[in-house]
């Protein structure tokens, strides 16, 4: 059965998150957003996406549009580029894309973010909706409408708050994920309840089972229940000026690592390692308990996510953190636990304590 969760931006509601599954209801989701049956639609795709997901998607989408492009970028962060962003300017002027017309992002938080910055930016500005087929990028990125490419490999560093019109989960997508990317998606559902909900993160563990092996309804549980977390986060503060900064937890310290790694690591292993560093700093100033520490590190083990990493350099991974566009006035803006369940920002959090919590990274590995 399918779920709707409506969002809403300046108290006024701006779009649906549809969870449901299969891609056959996608297009009665459209028919209100579209109206104008003379509008076109460029499917933004990635290579591995592509192969298994555009043609139903092309033909749900063709019972609304005039003419459905597909566009197809090749797969990974390290592609996430203004380079990349320029070749579907090209591609959209080419196919006559006017601005009534629209674009779906069809892939995981890559071509969500790329496709959703393109479309700010697109004769300055197109309609948009976010198909997302990763567990990362349903319960995290194609929420809220933070969209943007990465600058030299700084996460992010370009961008636009940008709202879809729609959100489309077949959740069905998430069966065809290689183990890896599936349980990096863990990262960012995991963080979901330690900054805000300690009821939803006792029950993922206690769901740990179900959750690894794909249950379709307990995925959807916890689908839903995520998105209602960072619903209740980004109504309350869209642009970022204040509490949605909470979800920067386990961030600060997990962008450097990942840029650092050459995006060998995947997003939500590194906020994975992340979240630990900022849990072992809340330790070490008596915010937490320490048993409550080495609860945190360890229960990203059961859900395959690191809490290690090999030779880690403390030395380039807080330059890299200097660089972070969450910089305030010089200072690292970091979130911190006050317990399980309750983050906080704090500006103080100096280069000893992150370089002691990478240490401590770098420990679990020699332990």
């Amino acid at each position: 059965m399918a779920e709707r969760i409506t969002i809403s931006y300046q108290k006024k509601p701006c779009y649906d998150i549809f969870l449901t599954s299969g891609f056959q209801e996608l297009t009665g989701e459209l028919v209100p957003i579209v109206q104008d049956v003379e509008r076109k639609v460029c499917i933004v795709t990635d290579e591995n996406v592509a192969p298994l997901y555009a043609e139903a998607v092309k033909e749900a989408l063709g019972g609304v549009f005039k003419a459905c492009e597909v566009f197809v970028l090749p797969a990974g962060e390290e592609n996430k580029t203004l380079a990349n962003v320029q070749k579907l300017y090209a591609f959209l002027i080419e196919k006559h894309f006017d601005r009534k017309d629209m674009l779906a992002a069809l892939g995981g938080g890559v071509i969500g973010d790329m496709t959703g910055f393109c479309a700010a930016t697109y004769l300055r500005g197109v309609d948009f909706i976010q198909i997302p087929t990763t567990l990362l990028a349903q319960v995290d990125s194609s929420i809220g409408g933070k969209t943007g490419v990465d600058f030299d490999s700084y996460k992010n560093m370009v961008g636009a708050f940008y709202m879809p019109r729609l959100v489309y989960m077949n959740l069905d997508t998430l069966q065809s994920l290689e183990a890896r990317q599936y349980y990096s998606g863990f990262a960012e559902i995991m963080k979901h309840g330690l900054i805000r909900d300690s009821k939803f993160y006792e029950w993922l563990l206690s769901n740990l089972y179900e959750i690894c092996d794909r249950d379709p309804e307990t995925l959807k549980t916890m689908i839903l229940k995520s998105c209602e977390i960072k619903r209740s986060v980004v109504e309350k503060d869209p642009t970022e000026q204040g509490d949605r900064a909470l979800l920067n937890f386990g961030h600060t310290i997990g962008h450097a690592i990942e840029k650092n790694s050459g995006f060998s690591l995947l997003h939500g292993e590194c906020v994975a390692l992340g979240c630990v560093a900022a849990a072992y700093i809340s330790y070490r100033r008596e915010m937490i308990p320490m048993e409550e520490y080495y609860e945190i590190r360890d229960m990203f083990v059961p859900f395959h996510l690191p809490i290690s990493a090999d030779n880690l350099d403390a030395d380039r991974l807080l330059e890299l953190v200097r660089s972070d566009k969450k910089m305030r006035a010089g200072q690292i803006r970091f979130v911190l636990l006050e317990k399980i369940g309750k983050a906080v920002l704090n500006d103080t959090v100096s280069e000893a304590e992150m370089r002691s919590a990478i240490e401590e990274l770098n420990f679990q590995e020699e332990g």
